[in-house]
């Protein structure tokens, strides 16, 4: 009876693993769902953007933004900040700008964030010169990405994950 028993058992059990083999792969791959196409061909067009590497550079309207609506401050580029949940100096910032770039009405702003899981996000926005309320176009975590060619390369190659609504 234990001879019968024995090949089945090891039947379910290298299902089981396959089934993991197969499945884990797909969880932990991102994907770009939420970006139309009209702004990814912009977003593509890396000679429509120029990068900066200070939040002086940036409108507070695209600033608060990163925050959520709130005050809009990140701390500069190599600059202190709060990276853990354990905040050890209350004055320091919880979110830190990488990178951003600007081309004609958008920003791209590549960002961490603290907290219990130190995590990379993108904003991308609109804000015309009319004075108008800056608009989300796409938001999206993953990084950490060095500049906009980074960036770009990992637009193409689907590095980045925009299938959530992350906290900024």
């Amino acid at each position: 009876m234990m001879a019968v028993l024995r090949p089945a058992m090891y039947t379910k059990q290298v299902s089981l693993y396959l089934l993991i083999a197969v499945a884990i792969p797909s969880l932990c791959s991102a994907d770009v769902t939420k970006l139309s196409a009209e702004e990814r061909k912009a977003l593509l067009d890396a000679s429509r953007f120029h990068e900066v590497r200070s939040t002086t550079n940036l409108p507070s309207a695209i600033l608060a933004l990163c925050d959520g609506g709130g005050d809009g401050k990140l701390a500069e580029p190599g600059q202190k900040w709060n990276a853990t949940d354990a905040i050890t100096d209350p004055t320091l910032l919880g979110k830190r700008l990488i990178w951003a770039a600007t081309g004609v009405e958008y920003y791209v702003v590549h960002y961490e964030r603290g907290g219990i899981a130190h995590t990379y996000h993108i904003l991308v926005a609109k804000l015309t010169k009319d004075g108008a309320k800056p608009k989300v176009v796409w938001r999206a975590v993953g990084g950490p990405l060095k500049d906009y060619a980074a960036f770009l390369d990992a637009l193409r190659s689907g590095k980045l994950d925009d299938r959530l609504e992350y906290a900024h």
